[in-house]
């Protein structure tokens, strides 16, 4: 029986490369859930071509506009943030992908959860906002979560035949993005279009802007923690330009695991919803003699500082992990929108972390007034 998906953010970069794996797949999945925040033609002709039993468009004004072009087909058709939450129960579906960009992820998935659906996560913020709250829900539930990111990926894949030996550490692996090499006064002049540019991966504009300013990585740290039951102290980061080494584990006996392969998403995707399968597919294949040599080098946290605030926020723990993506959404969309200049967002981010309220132990009621709490204090922030 093929397996049934929801993609949640089906038309973002995640979302349009998962669909991809189903379209050169097609024995093996069936589409039945696909949502979108706002890109209402992508929706329309993502539906017309994979049948889902439902779409959510999150975007209330588009609803008409989506229901009107999908009427002949039998498309039940839904609006708004709720309605994302609800649709992921729907008995037909096995696995959700949680591809949305942001803290927007939490609620779905918690929904997802809440209702038995295995989990593709691909919206790190999930775990980065919630983690502890979304791990203890999967484990009552019974529910695996399935990481998405080539990181965490690649540490699922060492770590299968595994599972009873400890890990020592993991150590991630980060391109250094564009700017690798670059001193603070030459970042005070980069652009927005220069940011966007990455060296290896194609990828939406949050994560390509997280990813020049190293924050991604941090947050692949945070999500680490969790993923794999680790302390901060467990976790190591090495920038290795060539992006063919995705991660590594290493054992107590002194052996490391590493998982290789060319930067390309539609690998881990696939990975993650045919779990435990490997599947034939006709994607390149790496050439070594293409790659005569791999480097590594420690990160610049003094340049880089929003990797270093984001190591700080998993070390405090409690909801500061929660107020670092809130205030690194805001900033980040402020950069995109030529508010403020690259540096800034750290700037940004540090000051709000020094002055919005800490909590030990957050419910998820309190996780919720912090990220408003923390945009509202990030949004009226000045340079």
């Amino acid at each position: 029986m093929p397996v049934r998906l929801a993609i949640l953010g089906s038309t973002g970069s995640i979302g349009t490369q998962a669909l991809q794996v189903v379209r050169e797949q097609k024995e093996c999945f069936e589409v039945e859930l696909l949502t979108c925040g706002r890109n209402a033609e992508l929706l329309i002709a993502q539906a017309k071509e994979f049948t889902p039993n439902a779409v959510v468009i999150g975007d209330e004004s588009k609803y008409a506009e989506v229901r009107d072009a999908l009427q002949p087909l039998d498309i039940k058709v839904f609006a708004g943030a709720k309605s994302i939450e609800q649709a992921v129960t729907m008995e037909g579906i096995d696995t959700v992908l949680t591809a949305m960009v942001g803290y927007a992820g939490l609620r779905p998935t918690l929904a997802a959860i809440n209702a038995g659906k295995a989990i593709a996560l691909a919206n790190k913020e999930t775990l980065v906002v919630a983690g502890e709250l979304v791990t203890k829900l999967a484990r009552e539930k019974g529910v695996n979560i399935y990481p998405v990111d080539s990181e965490h990926s690649a540490i699922f894949q060492c770590l299968a035949g595994e599972w009873e030996n400890p890990i020592e550490k993991i150590v991630l692996t980060a391109s250094g993005g564009p700017f690798r090499g670059k001193s603070r006064a030459e970042l005070e002049q980069v652009t927005r279009a220069q940011a966007l540019k990455h060296p290896n991966w194609d990828m939406g504009a949050k994560v390509t802007i997280d990813s020049a300013s190293l924050m991604n990585k941090g947050l692949e740290a945070i999500e680490a923690k969790w993923l794999f039951n680790l302390k901060a102290e467990q976790i190591e980061i090495v920038v290795h330009p060539q992006s063919i080494i995705h991660s590594l584990v290493q054992f107590r006996d002194g052996s490391m695991k590493a998982q290789l392969g060319l930067p390309d998403m539609k690998l881990p995707i696939q990975y993650a919803l045919a779990y435990p399968k490997r599947l034939v597919t006709q994607w390149p294949r790496f050439d070594f003699t293409q790659y005569p040599a791999f480097t590594f080098e420690q990160p610049d946290l003094a340049t880089f500082q929003n990797l270093a605030l984001a190591l700080e926020a998993m070390k405090r723990g409690g909801n500061m992990p929660c107020i670092l993506n809130a205030a690194n959404e805001i900033a980040v969309q402020a950069f995109l929108d030529e508010r403020i200049g690259f540096l800034a967002m750290s700037e940004l981010i540090g000051n709000v972390m020094q002055s919005a309220t800490f909590v030990p132990h957050p419910t998820l009621e309190d996780l919720e007034a912090t990220d408003a709490e923390t945009r509202a204090m990030a949004a009226n922030w000045k340079p």
